[in-house]
C-alpha cells in the first residue's frame, strides 16, 4: 500500500470508455472538527479539554450542528486519544512499513476511523465510508485509498480480536500486556502499578477507569451556595449528590455546566470532587492556637483556591492565593471573585515568596506535576509526559513543600498535595523533605475523610478513579512542632 499514490502519476487512461467523472469529497463537518482538534493536541501540545469547546462553539454559531453532532465529535476525540496506543498497534498490524512513517496526519485519521469501526456502534460500512471521505477532504484522493485499505484490514475484526493478535500475552510480559490491551505506556503502567500494589485485577481496573468518561462536578463555594440549592437548579433529572463531599452535585452525562446560573454566576464551579476533598481535609486538619491566615502557595487555576477562600470566611480567617503564572493569577482571581470574606490574589514565585517564615496557620501546597491521577480528563497527557518529566519535576515539588514548611507557624498545619499518584512524586518527595526538615510530623489524613473508604494504611491519603470515582489526588498532612 502507497499513502503517495495520487491520480496524476497513473498515466492516461488506455481504455476508449469514457473515464468516471471526479466527486468531491463530502464534507462532514463533525468529522473535520475531530480531525482539527486532534491536530491541535499533536502540533500544538493543545489540550482537547481546552481546545474541542471553542471547535464547537464556532460549529453552532455556523448552524446545522446540533447536540448530537456535538456529542458524537466529543466522543470521537476523546475516544481516539484515550484508546491512541492501542489502536496504534492495530494500524501497526495492517501496514506494510513501521508505523513513525506514516505522516502524523493521516495516523489521526486512521485512528479516528478505527475508533469508530471498534470503539462505537457506527456500522462498519458507514465508519469506513465516513472516515474515507474525511480523508479526501483533509488528506487528498491517493491518501483517501491508503486509509480505506487499512481500515478495510481493520474492519475484518472487533476489538477482542484483535487485542489477542496485538497484544503480547499477559503471562509472557504482564506490564506490555496491560499497556497494549488499556492503551497507556508501558512505564506509566509500572508506575501506577508500583503505587497501587496488589495483582492483576486492581491495576486492570485502574487502567479501565483512566478509559472512562468521568462525571462532571460540581462544587457549591463555600459562603455563595450549597449543595441543596445547586442539586434544587440543576434538576433531579440533571444532578445527583456528591459521593463523598459535602459541597459535590455530580452532574448527569451530557450536563453542560455553563447552562446553569448558578454556574455562571460564580456560585458554583467545575471541579473533581478529590480536589474538594483536598481542601476539606486541610480546613478540617486541627491547629494549635490561632486560625487566622491561610495560605494556597499554587492556587492556578483557583478551584481549591476559591473553596478555601470560602471556608476561611466562614470562620473569620483570611486566604492569600498565590500563583507564579500571572495569567493563571488572574484565573485565579476570577474563581475568587464575590468571595463573602477578605483574600488577597498575588504572583509570586512559591520557592522565592515574599512573605516572611511563620506567616500562616494553614498552608495548602498543590505542587505541579506529571498528572497523572488525571489521565481520563487529560487522556493526551499519558502520551506526551515521559519518565525523565519526573526529574524536572521533582527539585520544584520539594522545593515548594519546604517553603510551606517554613510558612506556616509553629502548631500550624501544611497540606502537600498533588494530582499524581507515582510514587516519586508524593511519598518520595515528603519523605525526603522531612528528612532534612527539623520540627514537623505527618498527621493522619484519614479521619478528616470520613466515610471515603479504602485510605490505604495512612497517615497519608491516595485517591483512586476505580475506588473513589475521582481523580488521582495524593494529600499528607503535615503540623510544624519547632
Amino acid at each position: 500500500m502507497n499513502d503517495q499514490t495520487t491520480p496524476s502519476n497513473r498515466g492516461p487512461r488506455k481504455s476508449g470508455k469514457p473515464g468516471k467523472p471526479h466527486r468531491r469529497p463530502q464534507k462532514d463537518p463533525v468529522r473535520i472538527l475531530a480531525f482539527e482538534a486532534l491536530r491541535a493536541v499533536d502540533e500544538r501540545d493543545a489540550y482537547a479539554n481546552l481546545v474541542l469547546p471553542p471547535l464547537l462553539r464556532k460549529a453552532r454559531d455556523k448552524g446545522g450542528f446540533d447536540g448530537r453532532d456535538a456529542a458524537l465529535a466529543t466522543e470521537l476525540v476523546y475516544g481516539t486519544l484515550r484508546r491512541q496506543g492501542t489502536y496504534d498497534a492495530i494500524v501497526a498490524a495492517c501496514i506494510d512499513r513501521p508505523l513513525r512513517e506514516v505522516d502524523p496526519p493521516v495516523l489521526d485519521v486512521l485512528n479516528l476511523g478505527v475508533h469508530q469501526l471498534l470503539g462505537t456502534r457506527i456500522p462498519t460500512h458507514a465508519a469506513v465510508s465516513a472516515s474515507v471521505e474525511l480523508a479526501r477532504v483533509v488528506l487528498g484522493d491517493g491518501r483517501a485509498k491508503f486509509v480505506n485499505a487499512v481500515l478495510r484490514k481493520v474492519s475484518q475484526h472487533d476489538l477482542d480480536a484483535w487485542l489477542e493478535r496485538v497484544a503480547p500475552p499477559y503471562d509472557d510480559d504482564p506490564e506490555d500486556h496491560l499497556a497494549v490491551v488499556h492503551s497507556h505506556p508501558r512505564w506509566v503502567v509500572s508506575a501506577l502499578w508500583d503505587s497501587l500494589g496488589g495483582g492483576r485485577a486492581g491495576i486492570e481496573d485502574l487502567l479501565e477507569a483512566d478509559n472512562e468518561r468521568p462525571e462532571v462536578t460540581l462544587v457549591a463555594r463555600p459562603g455563595r451556595t450549597t449543595a441543596e440549592a445547586v442539586l434544587d437548579e440543576v434538576g433531579e433529572e440533571s444532578g445527583l449528590p456528591g459521593r463523598w463531599s459535602p459541597y459535590a452535585v455530580r452532574l448527569a452525562e451530557g450536563g453542560e455546566p455553563g447552562a446553569f446560573d448558578v454556574v455562571r454566576s460564580g456560585r458554583a464551579g467545575v471541579q473533581d470532587e478529590g480536589s474538594q476533598l483536598v481542601a476539606i481535609a486541610l480546613a478540617n486538619a486541627p491547629v494549635e492556637g490561632r486560625d487566622e491566615k491561610w495560605l494556597d502557595g499554587c492556587a492556578g487555576p483557583g478551584g481549591k483556591a476559591a473553596m478555601l477562600a470560602g471556608l476561611a470566611a466562614e470562620r473569620g480567617a483570611t486566604l492569600l492565593a498565590s500563583e507564579k503564572q500571572p495569567h493563571r493569577a488572574g484565573l485565579v482571581a476570577k474563581a475568587l471573585a464575590g468571595n463573602p470574606g477578605p483574600y488577597q490574589v498575588i504572583a509570586a514565585d512559591g520557592t522565592r515568596p515574599p512573605w516572611g517564615p511563620g506567616t500562616f496557620d494553614r498552608v495548602l501546597m498543590d505542587v505541579p506535576c506529571t498528572g497523572l491521577g488525571a489521565l481520563r480528563r487529560r487522556p493526551e497527557a499519558r502520551w506526551r509526559r515521559r519518565p525523565e518529566d519526573l526529574d524536572g519535576f521533582g527539585p520544584l515539588q520539594r522545593s515548594l513543600l519546604r517553603t510551606a514548611l517554613e510558612s506556616v507557624r509553629v502548631g500550624g498545619v501544611v497540606g502537600y498535595a498533588t494530582c499524581s499518584p507515582h510514587l516519586a512524586e508524593t511519598r518520595a518527595v515528603v519523605d525526603d523533605v522531612l528528612k532534612g526538615f527539623d520540627g514537623a510530623e505527618l498527621i493522619d489524613a484519614r479521619p478528616l475523610l470520613a466515610g471515603v473508604p479504602a485510605l490505604g494504611d495512612g497517615p497519608d491519603v491516595q485517591l483512586w478513579p476505580h475506588l473513589h470515582g475521582t481523580d488521582a489526588m495524593y494529600l499528607a498532612l503535615i503540623r510544624r512542632t519547632v
